[in-house]
C-alpha cells in the first residue's frame, strides 16, 4: 500500500534531461512511495524502445528545423512534444503499482476541469472518441513507471509534419489520418493554461490516494548522476545504433501492436537479425533477435 506522495515538475525543456531525471527518480523511488513527475519537452519526437528512427520520423527535417529525436526506454509508439503537450510520469514499485489507480488520476483531473475522459484500447484515453493522451509502460526488475502525454495545445500542423504513421497502423484504427484521431483539450476548454491542469493532476493524485503529496526540486536529486544520463540519452547509439545489413524483411501488424523483422542470413541460416516494433512489452521484442539467430531462414522454423 503507497504511504507517501511526491510531486516533482521539470523546470526546463531539454528531452534528453527530462528522461535521465525520469529513469533517476524510477531507480531511487522508495518502498511504498508513488511519485508524480509532471515535464514538457520543446519539438521534440520521441519514439519508443523498439522502433526504428528513419521510419518513425522525418529525422533530416525534425534535426534542420531545430528539433530534437529522443528514445525512451519504454515501448509504444512515436508521439511529437511541444510546450502545448504536458508529459507526466507515475514511479512506483512493481508491489505497489496500480494502473487503474493511475489512470485515475488522469481521469478525475479531466473530470475536475469538467471534462468527461475514459481509457480506450491498449494505452489511449480519449475525450468523445478521440485521443488526447496516449500511454507506455516500463519495468526493471522491482521498478515501475507509467508514463503518458497530454495534449493541451499541441501544434496539429508540426505534428503530422515530423511523424510518419504507417498505412497499416491507421487502418487498423479505422481512420484517415494522425490529426483525424487526436485531439487538444483546449478544443474543449480554450482558456486552459499549463498551471491550471498542473494543479488539477496535483488534487486529484491526492484524493485518488488518499494522502497529501511532498514537493521535490530536481535540485535536490543527484545532478551528476543526472548528467551522465543525460549523455546516454543524447548518443548517437542509443538514438539510431541499432542496425544491420539485412537481406530480407518481414512486417505484419497484430492486434498487440506492429513488427518488422529484418533478417542477414547466410548459408541459408539466419546469421543476424533485428527487430522493430511499437508493442508495448519493449523486452519481449528486445530480445526476439536471439531466438532467431541460427534458424533456418524458413516459415517453419
Amino acid at each position: 500500500m503507497v504511504t507517501k506522495l511526491t510531486y516533482i515538475e521539470s523546470d526546463q525543456v531539454n528531452p534528453y534531461k527530462n528522461l535521465a531525471v525520469e529513469e533517476y527518480l524510477l531507480l531511487h523511488c522508495e518502498d511504498k512511495e508513488c511519485i508524480l513527475y509532471l515535464w514538457q519537452n520543446q519539438n521534440t519526437v520521441v519514439i519508443g524502445r523498439n522502433q526504428n528512427a528513419w521510419k518513425e520520423c522525418r529525422t533530416t527535417k525534425l534535426e534542420e528545423e531545430g528539433g530534437h529525436l529522443a528514445r525512451r526506454l519504454s515501448g509504444g509508439g512515436a508521439v511529437y512534444h511541444d510546450l502545448g503537450n504536458l508529459n507526466f510520469t507515475f514511479l512506483v514499485n512493481k508491489d505497489e503499482y496500480s494502473l487503474e489507480k493511475q489512470l485515475q488520476v488522469i481521469i478525475n483531473a479531466m473530470g475536475r476541469l469538467g471534462l468527461k475522459a475514459e481509457k480506450s484500447g491498449r494505452n489511449d484515453i480519449l475525450i468523445d472518441g478521440k485521443k488526447f493522451s496516449g500511454n507506455a509502460f516500463y519495468e526493471q526488475e522491482k521498478h515501475c513507471y507509467h508514463h503518458g502525454t497530454i495534449m493541451v495545445g499541441v501544434n496539429m500542423e508540426t505534428l503530422s509534419r515530423y511523424l510518419t504513421v504507417s498505412k497499416d497502423k491507421l487502418k487498423s484504427k479505422g481512420v484517415d489520418s494522425v490529426k483525424s484521431r487526436v485531439t487538444n483539450l483546449r478544443d474543449y476548454l480554450p482558456e486552459l493554461t499549463m498551471e491550471e491542469l498542473k494543479v488539477a493532476l496535483k488534487q486529484s493524485f491526492e484524493k485518488v490516494y488518499g494522502l497529501k503529496v511532498c514537493d521535490k526540486k530536481i535540485e535536490d536529486l543527484d545532478t551528476g548522476v543526472i548528467a551522465e544520463k543525460e549523455k546516454f540519452f543524447s548518443s548517437w547509439n542509443w538514438l539510431y545504433g541499432r542496425k544491420i545489413d539485412f537481406q530480407y524483411e518481414l512486417s505484419h501488424r497484430f492486434g498487440w501492436g506492429g513488427i518488422t523483422l529484418q533478417f542477414a542470413v547466410e548459408s541459408g541460416k539466419i546469421k543476424d537479425a533485428i527487430a522493430w516494433s511499437d508493442a508495448l512489452n519493449p523486452d519481449f521484442i528486445h530480445t526476439l533477435p536471439k531466438y532467431l539467430k541460427g534458424l533456418k531462414y524458413r516459415k517453419e522454423s
